[in-house]
């Protein structure tokens, strides 16, 4: 078993530490010249994108060979946004839990604390036999105790299918409630799926602008 630690933020206040820590189920470098290239790619265009208000500008990629995170997928990030890879905990260890949600299991994180943000994307992986996006998605979701209000829309990212799933997550170390996003895909190594969580819900509106570049851009690796 490799034991790995779940990343947080700088210790600034013990409930945020604590609460990254059970938000764990809740970088790679920019290629070189990644703006460019990203240009060049779907999603590609100008170099910010409008989500809602907001505008997010992109930061390279991640997903492709070299990336720090190869994935089976690659999509934008957002500029500052770093990621990591992540190796999953064998089933039944202690931190398993920590790195195994549903059907799937963590694969990289993005961490948006770069950017200004505490909060993470991350990237969970499941096998070939997991499914389809929506099935995946469904037992990501659903394999989260604390999740409700759960509503799920589909939509296409050029040529691939994509599942979202928008919910609330009740903390119980914050004592108050904050909303998440998914989206699942499907590929020939199994689906991915990608989650954003969120300290409070104002750091999660904030991060929203990342999640939505991502979705907008994902492709197959």
């Amino acid at each position: 078993m490799r034991r790995r630690t779940v990343r947080g933020p700088a210790p600034v206040l013990p409930a945020a530490v604590a609460l990254l820590a059970s938000v764990a189920l809740t970088g790679c470098s920019s290629e070189p010249g990644g703006g460019t290239e990203a240009d060049k790619k779907p999603g590609g265009g100008a170099a910010a994108h409008k989500s809602g208000d907001k505008a997010v500008t992109r930061g390279g990629t991640v997903g492709g060979a070299g990336s720090g995170c190869e994935l089976p997928v690659v999509f934008d990030l957002a500029q500052h946004w770093k990621a990591k890879a992540v190796v999953p905990d064998e089933p039944g260890s202690e931190f398993a839990a920590l790195s195994r949600q549903g059907p799937v299991a963590m694969v990289c994180e993005i961490d948006a604390k770069p950017a200004g943000h505490i909060g993470f994307l991350r990237v969970w992986q499941g096998d070939g036999k997991s499914g389809t996006p929506r099935q995946a998605l469904e037992g990501f979701v659903k394999a989260d105790e604390n999740a409700s209000k759960i509503t799920y829309t589909e939509s296409t990212a050029g040529k691939l299918s994509v599942a979202e799933a928008g919910y609330t997550v009740h903390s119980k170390v914050m004592e108050e409630s904050r909303p998440a996003r998914a989206f699942a895909v499907a590929t020939p190594d199994g689906p991915v799926v990608v989650h954003l969580g969120g300290l409070d819900a104002q750091e999660h509106a904030g991060m929203l602008p990342a999640f939505e570049l991502a979705k907008r851009s994902v492709r197959l690796g």
